[in-house]
């Protein structure tokens, strides 16, 4: 399977580049810049936008089939093609396209605040996670993995970081199985790990990633093992927003008090922070000071 690493910048993507400064694809590319500039005649919005794009990829395809510049070009050297128009379309949206409601920036808070309360207390036997299925090196591992999305601004790339984090998960499970001749229950042992390890990572602008891969991932694309492992990432986002003293199996009072004592934890965190800042300038501001005296 491709990693984000591996595949980030991919060849494919340069060959249509190149193939795009030739003169022979002149009319490619003012469909291309065309359809680009149409976007300036609107008010950004998610969900048209999306279909837009989406329009687009689907018709570009048949372009690009029957141009001469991929005469007798197999099924593969088609798909990166529309990978390489996917990838160079989104890159020049990406500031209107990612994140760009205060919806979006409330729900990517929302989600990170829950998040940093939850790292505080959740441990893995609270999400009914078998001991077998403990590796802390996989863990960290998928973490890595997920932590890496807002590193990528191309849908397919930001999707490849999902993917790499839940086959992490796969394989631990996959191992732990043969060597325990332990059958697999799927889903219900998946997620609950999927769930610990999106807690540990806190992935930045978890809602925005989501949704982008979503809208302007092309659909094609989101079928079979994909689709079963971004929608799985989509679980792990609702059950934290939605988490509860059942779902943590944990007694109403308890969940209460660990919730209280990890906001109580961030608020003295932010303001040693906020007072180690003002020290800081406060030490600074009195070394000038000091300077300017000693140059009288």
């Amino acid at each position: 399977m491709e990693t984000p690493t591996s595949a980030a910048p991919r060849p494919d993507f340069y060959d249509f580049l190149d193939r795009m400064r030739r003169p022979a694809a002149a009319d490619l590319f003012r469909s291309i810049k065309s359809f680009l500039v149409s976007f300036s005649f609107h008010e950004p919005s998610a969900e048209e936008d999306g279909r837009k794009v989406q329009a687009f990829l689907a018709e570009m395809e048949g372009a690009i089939r029957d141009h001469p510049l991929w005469a007798n070009a197999t099924g593969q050297e088609i798909d990166h093609a529309l990978e390489g128009l996917e990838k160079f379309i989104m890159t020049k949206l990406f500031d209107r396209t990612f994140g760009s409601s205060a919806e979006d920036a409330k729900s990517d808070m929302e989600i990170s605040e829950k998040i940093g309360l939850l790292q505080q207390f959740v441990k893995p036997h609270h999400l009914d996670i078998p001991k077998v299925l403990h590796n802390e090196a996989s863990w960290l591992l998928a973490v890595k993995e997920l932590q890496k999305i807002n590193s990528f601004k191309a849908p397919r790339e930001k999707l490849l970081c999902i993917m790499s984090c839940c086959q992490v998960i796969n394989n631990l499970l996959l191992n732990v199985s043969m060597s325990n001749d332990r059958t697999l229950s799927g889903a219900d042992e998946f997620l609950p790990i999927l769930i610990y390890i999106t807690i540990k990572a806190n992935p930045p602008q978890l809602h925005s990633n989501l949704k982008f891969v979503q809208l302007f991932r092309r659909e094609t694309k989101l079928i079979s093992e994909v689709e079963y492992y971004l929608t799985n990432l989509i679980s792990a986002k609702m059950f934290i927003l939605n988490v509860s003293a059942n779902s943590l199996s944990m007694e109403e009072s308890e969940f209460q008090k660990h919730m209280e004592s990890a906001r109580l934890g961030t608020q003295i965190s932010v303001g040693s922070t906020s007072s180690s800042t003002s020290a800081k300038v406060l030490h600074k501001e009195t070394d000038i000071a000091g300077l300017k005296n000693s140059d009288r």
